[in-house]
C-alpha cells in the first residue's frame, strides 16, 4: 500500500510541476523533479532497510517508486503548453 501511495504522490507532484512550469523550462523541471524524487526514495530505502529489509529486498521496491513519476516528469515536457 506504501508503495503505491508514493507512487501516486510522485505522479500528482510531477504533474504538477510540469503544471506550474513555463514549456521552456519543463526540461529543468523535469531535471529537478528527478533529483528531488531521488532524494525522497533514497530517504525510503533508507527507512526501509532500518526497519530490518534487505537491500535484495527494498531495492526493485524502490526503483519502481523511483521510475514511474520520473518517466511520468519526461513524458510530460513532450507535451505542448
Amino acid at each position: 500500500m506504501r508503495t503505491i501511495v508514493l507512487i501516486l504522490i510522485g505522479l500528482a507532484l510531477a504533474g504538477l510541476a510540469m503544471w506550474l512550469s513555463k514549456p521552456a523550462g519543463r526540461v529543468g523541471t523535469a531535471w529537478l523533479f528527478t533529483g528531488a524524487w531521488l532524494l525522497v526514495t533514497s530517504w525510503n530505502l533508507y527507512a526501509g532497510m532500518s526497519h530490518g529489509y534487505s537491500l535484495q529486498e527494498e531495492l526493485p521496491i524502490q526503483v519502481a517508486i523511483f521510475a514511474v513519476p520520473v518517466i511520468a516528469a519526461w513524458v510530460l515536457t513532450r507535451r505542448r503548453g
